[in-house]
Formats: structure tokens, C-alpha cells, sequence
């Protein structure tokens, strides 16, 4: 099972997650660091696995050998809207 890091739904793939899976419900890709166990936004490279390639696009498909399933996906929406709020918020309150 993997959450798909776009739309948030649960796809039943199972352990292995071809390069070009998609999500059935939205239809993103879902070998994606995004949707890795070892991805880490605050890692070198963004990457818990210190022998696998560095991966520039990580909402696009990879080749990555070291890729697991994670059933904690970062939202990548998620972030946007954190900062939408803060702006409107800097904007309702006149801060520069």
C-alpha cells in the first residue's frame, strides 16, 4: 500500500512499485521520492538512503533502486498551503 503524495488517497500496488505506476485515482506517478519511506525534506540529497542517487525532480518518476513504499507521503499541497496562509495573514497585518 502507498499514499499517494498528490491526491493523499491509498492505492493497494503492493511492496513493488513499478517506474511507471500511477496513481488510479489521479493518475500521478507514484515512484516518487515523495512517496519513498526514505524520503527526508531535511536530509543531504532529501534522502534517508546514503548510497542512492541524487534525484533533482522528486514529484516525477526515478530510477532509484533504493525506493520503498511509504504509507506517510509528503503533500507536497501541503506546504503551499501553510504558505498561502502566512501570507494572507502578513497581508491582513501590513507586514512587509
Amino acid at each position: 500500500m502507498v499514499l499517494c503524495h498528490h491526491c493523499g488517497k491509498t492505492s493497494e500496488s503492493g511492496d513493488r512499485i513499478g517506474r511507471n505506476e500511477t496513481c488510479p485515482h489521479c493518475g500521478d506517478d507514484l515512484h516518487v521520492c515523495y512517496n519513498c519511506l526514505h524520503y527526508d525534506p531535511k536530509a543531504y540529497n532529501e534522502c534517508q538512503e546514503t548510497q542512492a542517487e541524487r534525484v533533482l525532480e522528486k514529484d516525477k518518476a526515478n530510477f532509484c533502486d533504493y525506493f520503498a513504499p511509504s504509507d506517510h507521503a509528503m503533500r507536497v499541497g501541503e506546504d503551499k498551503k501553510k504558505d498561502d496562509a502566512k501570507a494572507k495573514l502578513d497581508a491582513l497585518f501590513k507586514k512587509p
